[in-house]
């Protein structure tokens, strides 16, 4: 089995794909050079987003997907569903989708995205208009939230998130958690720093979730944007390919 001495976690937009162009080759080509590095994307975006990102020309390839804000989990060669860590979100969101929607179809500042989404509910929202009512309706009918990006609004399983969903993705694959490096840049990334797991901020972070990670000496914040930051990150934590 391969000694990885590298198990990269990444949110995409902003993180992965965040920096200029010369950034991201540099961390890409990188990636693809190497034997020891297993690549998870965490992400909120959906499969069929992933499964065409990874068409473009030096993309590398994630070994796993953890999609929709934590609530999907796919193999990442060809996204075909992990149902060993899939199943019990599944569970634990039933058929709540219609039930959400009628919960709030009357909130203010809300907005529903037009895409729709099996296993949470996702609206856009108006800082100035979001009731903190409205989040606490969520609650009482048991289930979590998350904004970000002073933009999006998720619904979710209890106790789901992209953090949690990561840990029992690791349990289940039995990886060395002491080689995890997680990324990101907004608050829906919050709980992949929760975890405890070696992680980056990188340098175009959002600064709500600046604020938030105050005092999480695990977390590096790096100077540098998006893949600048990752590649910034997997030099200071030691994880960088050997050289030959």
């Amino acid at each position: 089995m391969t000694q990885h001495k590298l198990i990269l976690a990444t949110d995409l937009d902003g993180t992965f794909l965040g920096g200029s162009d010369a950034q991201r080759k540099a961390l890409y080509d990188s990636l693809n050079a190497r034997q020891d590095a297993l690549l998870v994307f965490v992400s909120g975006r959906d499969i069929d987003f992933i499964r065409e990102l990874v068409r473009e020309p030096g993309m590398p390839h994630p070994d796993y997907v953890i999609g929709d804000v934590g609530t999907t989990v796919a193999q990442g060669r060809d996204f075909v569903p992990m149902p060993q860590v899939q199943d019990a979100i599944s569970r634990r969101w039933g058929d709540s989708g219609a039930r959400v929607k009628e919960l709030l179809k009357d909130e203010p500042g809300i907005e529903l995205q037009p895409t729709p989404f099996e296993r949470r509910v996702s609206y856009y929202y108006d800082p100035a208009l979001l009731r903190p009512e409205t989040l606490t309706k969520i609650e009482a009918a048991g289930f979590d939230w998350l904004l970000s990006a002073e933009t999006f609004l998720d619904v979710l399983p209890k106790g789901v998130a992209k953090g949690p969903t990561l840990l029992r993705l690791v349990e289940e694959l039995k990886l060395p958690s002491d080689r995890v490096l997680v990324a990101g840049d907004t608050l829906n990334d919050l709980s992949l720093f929760e975890t405890r797991l070696k992680g980056v901020a990188v340098g175009n972070s959002e600064p709500k979730l600046m604020q938030a990670i105050d005092g999480f000496d695990w977390v590096y914040r790096s100077p540098h944007p998006g893949a600048a930051g990752i590649a910034d990150a997997i030099r200071h934590f030691d994880m960088a390919l050997e050289a030959a």
